[in-house]
């Protein structure tokens, strides 16, 4: 089967396929913490890195609700390369964003036709690079904090402020040039795999003409380039469900083959898997995490329609509405996640605590990248909208 021939479900089934590998040795190279290039291999080799690529280039040709459920797929097994791949579709997507025509063919042609891997040095809560200009060109410089997907990155998404203006330019450089240093820094207890350290950005030269939507080195703006935020946030939304589905099902099967009934309780049964408790507990998780992947999903083809729709047609209401219901998403997935990750230690009893079982790795990776914006200003959101009718106005947040 070609590529353009694939359907959404073989390539969710593509995704369940190298999860599956991954799940093989999860627990061992969290531990390792080592850059994950042989994961990023076996998803370039399935083809998910060139999922949303244009068909004539053999790319996927696919829509980001499928983009969504693959990240998520790919989380369950390992939460760290479900959040590179949601990244890399993210900035892979940025040419369209807020790129012209003639930008977005050649980035889509450039990563689809070499299989390239993206990363970013976007980091809001920084300083901006500076761009400065030097006759045809552009020059960055500066610092920023985090950079994911560094050392395993084709293709980085580069974003500063042009000296003496307010106007941000976002470009698309080789990750492997001397002006770009990355420090190898993270070193965080969860999401250890996402190469997400430092990096310093030193005279990276970019001509005028790829300065991303600039015509006549004037940008014109859409509400569509906006659209940034609320995708972003609904890769993290779906990465972090798929982490808790991976919670969930670990902890099912730990229960399945390891955990022993309690012989204190007075209504002693001959299985774990007949405990009221234990039943009573995961079946309040499941249902948690049911109602949490419907809003998902309800968001996913929601924010999909919109993403592959004319960039002009898109207003700032819908958009607004997009974004509330993805912060609905988020807020669930998180609470829901966060449960899970601490509820599964109860249901398996005190052996299942063992290093061996990595079964803490879940709770470590949701709650480490959760606290990448506040999720109670996502509650906020939702809650102003649904108390006074007020839209959220578009931030690097929001």
């Amino acid at each position: 089967m070609t590529t353009t021939e694939k359907t959404a479900a073989d390539w969710i089934a593509a995704a369940q396929d190298v999860a599956a590998k991954l799940a093989v040795d999860a627990v061992e190279r969290d531990r390792r913490n080592a850059t994950p290039y042989e994961e990023v291999r076996l998803l370039k080799e399935a083809g998910l890195v060139t999922l949303l690529g244009p068909p004539e280039h053999g790319g996927g040709g696919q829509t980001w609700e499928t983009a969504y459920r693959v990240t998520r797929e790919i989380a369950r097994a390992d939460g760290s390369i479900g959040q590179l791949l949601g990244y890399h579709y993210l900035w892979a997507w940025a040419a369209r964003l807020v790129a012209t025509d003639e930008q977005i063919a050649a980035v889509e042609e450039l990563y689809t036709r070499n299989n390239f891997f993206f990363g970013g040095a976007v980091n809001p809560r920084d300083s901006d690079l500076t761009v400065t200009e030097d006759g045809d060109e552009l020059v960055y410089n500066g610092h920023k904090s985090f950079s994911t997907g560094s050392r395993v990155s084709d293709l980085t998404v580069l974003e500063g402020v042009l000296d003496g203006t307010g106007d941000h330019i976002f470009a698309i450089v080789p990750s492997g040039q001397e002006g770009i240093v990355f420090h190898d820094d993270w070193d965080n207890i969860g999401q250890r795999l996402t190469e997400s350290g430092s990096v310093t950005i030193t005279d990276v030269r970019v001509p005028w003409a790829s300065a991303a939507g600039y015509v006549d080195r004037k940008f014109r703006p859409l509400t569509y380039n906006t659209l940034n935020v609320p995708a972003i946030q609904l890769v993290f939304t779906n990465f972090y469900l798929g982490i808790a589905q991976g919670a969930l099902a670990a902890g099912l099967e730990y229960t399945r083959d390891r955990t022993r009934p309690w012989p204190y309780g007075g209504d002693d049964k001959e299985s774990a898997t007949e405990e009221w408790y234990i039943l009573d507990g995961y079946g309040d998780l499941q249902a948690k995490l049911w109602a949490a992947e419907a809003l998902t999903d309800k968001a996913g083809a929601a924010i999909s329609r919109v993403l592959h729709a004319p960039r002009a047609d898109l207003t700032p209401e819908v958009r607004g509405e997009l974004a509330v219901l993805i912060a609905a998403a988020k807020q669930r997935v998180i609470e829901t996640g966060l449960e899970i990750g601490t509820k599964i230690f109860e249901l398996t009893g005190a052996r299942a605590s063992a290093s061996k079982h990595g079964l803490d790795r879940f709770w470590r990776n949701l709650r480490t990248h959760s606290l990448h914006d506040p999720v109670a200003y996502k509650r906020r959101e939702v809650g102003v909208y649904a108390l006074r009718g007020e839209l959220p106005e578009p931030t690097w947040y929001t």
